[in-house]
């Protein structure tokens, strides 16, 4: 019977998850998230690998493993062992979807090839996410996040001008491969829903951000030009980029003129809106290195919090540049339940949500490893 709340969109269905780290476990707990049951599927002793990863609760468990893996049921089996794979092919008979990140050709090598298992399976969808993807001269090569978004263009466009390419301050590449899977899989399910036909899902860590470049692509495919580090600026629109204040940063978003007019009025700058180097966006940006200076010779007579309460009086998009502990604070991100105590212990809440629908997370705490394991195998005996 499926655990949790009945009455979230995914009810009813089951995922077998053979994921471990981010990517994989990210995409099964968002299924588990909107009522999907899902097993995960763990090799013995060692589990998961993130079991392993910093930071540690002072229980010892893996906050790592926590944040993507609520909501599931666990299991550890030897795939190379007969009797353990049966059971595995047993499950899978059962389900609707797995979902798998190994590199490609290992889920073949152990004798459950995806598309194989579909032919056995009609109805089946079987996700596999890599770093490269199921085809193409890169396909076996080992990744990681840092990896994918140094070959993508990500790093090349992230930074200061003058500075060195830099990371994105999160696993982007491993979440936005976990995010496009999920949107893959629910996808599928609604063809299934007409056709009654399942698929084989091919998901590379490397695609899913490299279209998340956006303005560097515009750059690249249409002007045909590279593009450079900005720093905080928009690439196209002026004001647009984080301002000193006296105390902290403040980021002020312009995106049409009479924005930009009322953060002069709003800022005390006289006509400055109409001057001949501002009077509209393609000026604005030839000479937004002036406007920032102009800018932020105000700003810096004040605290950002006071700029940012008149700011937003005038309707001008502003924020303070905060850290993770004060957003995480925040009663917009408080009342959306974006932190929420699993446990006792504070985790990520459900960003999608869902009108018909409970949208809450997975009550189920992260299992640990083998937790379900009698209970399954009566389950699934053969």
């Amino acid at each position: 019977m499926q655990p949790g709340n009945t009455t979230k969109p995914l009810t009813g269905l089951t995922v077998i998850d053979f994921t471990h780290v981010l990517s994989g476990p990210f995409c099964t707990m968002m299924l588990a998230d909107h009522g999907a049951r899902v097993i995960k599927i763990e090799p013995p002793n060692t589990g998961d690998d993130s079991r392993a990863f910093g930071p540690f609760y002072p229980e010892g468990d893996s906050v790592y493993f926590d944040f993507v893996n609520r909501g599931k049921q666990s299991i550890a089996l030897n795939l190379k062992d007969p009797d353990d794979l049966a059971l595995a092919r047993r499950m899978i008979a059962g389900a609707d979807v797995v979902v798998e990140n190994f590199r490609p050709g290992t889920m073949a090598k152990l004798g459950l090839d995806p598309q194989e298992l579909l032919n056995t399976h009609p109805r089946l969808i079987v996700c596999s996410i890599s770093g490269f993807g199921q085809t193409g001269p890169m396909r076996l090569q080992p990744a990681y996040d840092t990896v994918i978004q140094a070959l993508s263009g990500m790093m090349s466009v992230t930074g200061f001008p003058e500075g060195l390419p830099t990371r994105v301050g999160t696993s982007i590449a491993d979440l936005s491969a976990g995010l496009f899977a999920y949107a893959a899989i629910t996808t599928a399910l609604t063809g299934r829903d007409r056709t009654g036909k399942g698929t084989t899902i091919d998901m590379a860590m490397l695609d899913s951000l490299f279209v998340l470049l956006e303005h560097g692509l515009m750059d690249s495919l249409a002007e045909h030009i590279n593009p450079q580090r900005l720093g905080n600026r928009h690439p196209s629109i002026s004001p647009f980029d984080v301002y000193q204040c006296r105390d902290r940063m403040l980021a002020i978003c312009c995106g049409n003129d009479h924005l930009f007019q009322q953060l002069c009025q709003a800022l005390d700058l006289g006509s400055a809106h109409s001057e001949p180097r501002f009077a509209s966006n393609d000026l604005r940006m030839a000479h937004q290195a002036d406007l920032k200076v102009l800018l932020e010779e105000r700003l810096q007579r004040q605290d950002a919090a006071v700029w940012e309460s008149q700011l937003e009086a005038a309707g001008i998009p502003v924020g303070r540049v905060q850290t993770v502990d004060e957003a995480k604070q925040m009663a917009q991100i408080q009342v959306r339940n974006m932190v929420v105590t699993l446990g006792g212990r504070e985790v990520p809440g459900n960003p999608i949500k869902l009108g018909g629908y409970d949208s809450s997370c997975a009550v189920m705490l992260p299992p640990t490893l083998n937790a379900d394991s009698d209970n399954l195998r009566r389950e699934f005996k053969a």
